[in-house]
């Protein structure tokens, strides 16, 4: 039976992945050819369903296999490769196509799967901690007994941040939008939990911290972006890496009037007043650091480390099969999801 991958021909909703087979690869002297067992999933991956993520438009088009992390087999090496044979167990990155069932990528971004973890978990490894991990220890210096405020404290990126804060001695306050999702958080690390639901958050997280925060993450956006920044203590940093609160929480498709009055609504923030504030607002996107190897290759190693050492561990995964990709893409959308998902092929 042929491997299968999911193709995007054009941007729309869930009915847009479709399932095709693989292509069969030949790996060039530097690359090494993977059986994929595991697929992760990631909020980016629907926004490139939905024709919205700028790398994808701008270095792949249409069409498009999403996905940004996989582990597999080993199925072939190219000529030049020594640290990889047939049949060994991996995981890694790929630009794009991390949902196909047979992939191809430099040996750098593969990785050998530590004794005692799953294809599963570690396929849903790399994207959420490599974000974390540049967001809060590549961005910035930081300093012991650090007070940082982690907004979607209970998903992927989040959990991520809790446990390396938790891992470098800094004190967090997560925040959830669901009260079942508080214990997840505390799981996590967290030394404080905000149930949005219940309690107006950004009133309590000054009474938890009265001194304003050395950092806060925040992937909402509009709704969240101004208090999140108001919340800074002079030098704090407001980092942002995603804007979900601008987007859809079901139906799969994109409320393009919407869209634009939430991006006409998100603040700007002047250099002059920056400075006068004594505060920094800083963003990216994970996929533009592709070509970065000498920040993705040396965050990898730390957190193999980290995990290896117990200080870190993968989130819990719920898991997809491949022909399920639109309801794992439904599930992630509504915000209802804790941890991690993952296609199985």
């Amino acid at each position: 039976m042929p491997m299968k991958t999911i193709v995007i021909h054009s941007a729309g909703g869930y009915e847009k992945l479709e399932i095709e087979n693989a292509p069969k690869h030949k790996p060039q002297s530097d690359e090494v050819v993977i059986q994929t067992r595991a697929s992760g999933i990631n909020y980016a991956d629907i926004c490139v369903r939905w024709g919205i993520y700028e790398s994808a438009k701008q270095l792949v088009g249409w069409p498009i296999t999403p996905g940004f992390e996989f582990a597999g087999d080993v199925l072939e090496v190219g000529s030049e490769v020594t640290t990889f044979k047939a049949g060994d167990k991996v995981f890694g990155v790929s630009f794009f196509n991390g949902y196909s069932g047979c992939i191809k990528v430099k040996s750098k971004h593969v990785f050998k799967i530590p004794d005692g973890f799953s294809y599963e978990q570690m396929a849903t490894f790399p994207a959420v901690y490599l974000t974390a991990y540049h967001g809060l220890l590549q961005n910035f210096v930081t300093f012991k007994s650090m007070n940082i405020l982690i907004h979607s404290a209970a998903g992927g990126v989040g959990g991520a941040l809790l446990q390396l804060c938790k891992a470098k001695g800094f004190n967090t306050v997560g925040i959830v939008g669901r009260s079942h999702k508080v214990e997840i958080a505390e799981r996590f690390g967290a030394d404080s939990v905000i149930d949005k639901s219940i309690r107006e958050w950004a009133t309590t997280a000054r009474e938890y911290v009265t001194q304003g925060f050395d950092a806060v993450f925040d992937a909402n956006g509009v709704s969240t972006i101004q208090d999140s920044f108001d919340l800074l203590r002079p030098t704090g940093k407001l980092v942002v890496y995603g804007f979900h609160s601008m987007l859809p929480k079901e139906g799969g498709k994109i409320n393009w009037p919407k869209l634009a009055w939430n991006y006409l609504k998100t603040p700007k923030f002047s250099p002059l007043d920056l400075t006068t504030t004594n505060k920094s607002v800083m963003a990216f996107n994970l996929s533009f650091l592709f070509d970065r190897d000498d920040l993705f290759l040396s965050a990898m190693d730390d957190l193999i480390d980290l995990l290896k050492d117990g200080k870190i561990s993968p989130h819990p995964v719920t898991t997809y099969p491949l022909v399920n990709a639109g309801d794992a893409h439904a599930d992630l959308e509504s915000g209802l999801t804790t941890g991690k998902l993952a296609l199985i092929h």
